[in-house]
C-alpha cells in the first residue's frame, strides 16, 4: 500500500520552502502528501489570514503537482486543530493498516510532549522528521522524547510502508530561506516578495490584498498612544 503523509502548518501563506519539504518527502518516501492546514493551531497565536485563505492559497500551490494534495478536514472543525483527533478520524476512513505518517520539522517535533495525548500519536502514524542541515536532533531531544522515540527510529523508507504506524525517519530537508513570518513581513513593508511563492499564491495575496497593511482601510490603523 502506498504511504500517506500528512503535512500540517498553518500556512501562513504557503511557500516555497514548503512546497521543497512536501516535494521531498513524496520523493525520497515515494509517497503520497496531503497539506493539512490547520483551522486553530493550538500551539501558535492567531493566524494573519482567514482559514478559507490559506486552504485557497494551499490549493493554488500544489495545482497540477503530482501526488500532492490538500486536505482540509482541520478547517471544518469548531475545536482546535488537535493531531490526535485528526488521526483518529482518518483512521476510521482508512483503516488500520494503511500506512501513514505525519511530516514535522525538527522543532514541532521536540515540542512534541506539549501536544494533547502525545504518546498515543505513533499507534496512529509513522513520524517523518524535517531536519534542517547542520541540525543536531539527537542533541536537542529531552530525555523523556528520546526514551519514546528513540527505539522507533528507521533509517529504511521502505520500513514505513510496511507497517501501518509507530516509526520514525529523518528526512534531511533541503535548504531554503524561506519562511513565512519572513514573508508576511516583506510584503507588510513592501520589499520584494513574490518569488518566494508560486505566481498563482503571489496573485491570490496581491488580488485578496493579504498580509499588507496599507490594504485594510484606516478602521484598522490604532489611535495615536494604542498599544
Amino acid at each position: 500500500m502506498t504511504l500517506r503523509i500528512l503535512y500540517g502548518g498553518t500556512f501562513d501563506p504557503i511557500h516555497n520552502g514548503h512546497l521543497a519539504v512536501a516535494l521531498h518527502a513524496r520523493d525520497v518516501l515515494h509517497a503520497e502528501v496531503s497539506l493539512l492546514p490547520a483551522r486553530d493551531p493550538p500551539h501558535k497565536g492567531p493566524t494573519s489570514a482567514a482559514a478559507d485563505d490559506r486552504a485557497r492559497m494551499c490549493e493554488l500551490a500544489v495545482a497540477g503537482l503530482e501526488s500532492i494534495d490538500v486536505d482540509a478536514r482541520e478547517l471544518h472543525r469548531d475545536t482546535p486543530s488537535w493531531t490526535i483527533d485528526t488521526l483518529r478520524e482518518l483512521r476510521g476512513e482508512i483503516g488500520d493498516r494503511a500506512p501513514l505518517a505525519l511530516l514535522v520539522g525538527a522543532d514541532s517535533f521536540l515540542g512534541l510532549p506539549t501536544w494533547k495525548e502525545w504518546r498515543e500519536l505513533p499507534k496512529f502514524a509513522h513520524f517523518v522528521i524535517a531536519e534542517r542541515p547542520g541540525f543536531d536532533l539527537d542533541a536537542a531531544m529531552s530525555p523523556e522524547l528520546a526514551a519514546e522515540f528513540g527505539p522507533r527510529f528507521t533509517a529504511s523508507a521502505q520500513a514505513l510502508h510496511g507497517a501501518p504506524a509507530g516509526l520514525a525517519f529523518r528526512l534531511r530537508q533541503p535548504a531554503t530561506p524561506e519562511s513565512a513570518t519572513e514573508l508576511r513581513r516583506r510584503i507588510a513593508a513592501g520589499e520584494p516578495w513574490q518569488d518566494w511563492v508560486p505566481p498563482a499564491v503571489a496573485g491570490y495575496i496581491v488580488r485578496n490584498c493579504l498580509y499588507d497593511p496599507a490594504c485594510m482601510g484606516p478602521a484598522a490603523t490604532p489611535p495615536p498612544g494604542h498599544l
